[in-house]
């Protein structure tokens, strides 16, 4: 094994254990993650995965990853807003159903109030 392809292949591991790193602290940062977030996760590991294969065929496995991971990530990232736009959305619904509820649970006793009262 050359020189070369051995240190390929370090800085190829240098950069996927980095990655793995990064991916663990920025889980553990705080809350749950939005779909926005997850998507860009997602992309950057998906990108940095398919980058490096694509660039160890043109040994430059490190230059692919980093290329597939910046790509990836910014793809991933707009899924995600997307993703993230439509659980907005599905919750405003859900909260305006449950307002208009309410509403018809108010009329409905206030229609019985009505009804018991007696006329005169």
């Amino acid at each position: 094994m050359s020189n070369c392809s051995r240190s390929s292949q370090k800085v190829s591991q240098a950069v996927a254990g980095i990655g793995l790193v990064a991916t663990l602290l920025v889980g553990c940062a705080g809350g749950n993650l939005t779909s926005r977030e997850k998507g860009a996760g997602i992309g950057a590991l998906g990108g940095a995965a398919v980058g490096g294969l694509i660039g160890s065929a043109v040994r430059h496995p490190a230059a692919g990853a980093a290329i597939g991971g910046a790509l990836g990530l910014g793809a991933g990232a707009l899924i995600g807003d997307q993703l993230q736009g439509r659980d907005n959305q599905a919750y405003e619904q859900d909260r305006q159903i449950y307002q208009n509820d309410q509403e018809i649970l108010r009329q409905r006793r206030e229609l019985e109030a009505i009804r018991r009262r007696p006329e005169y």
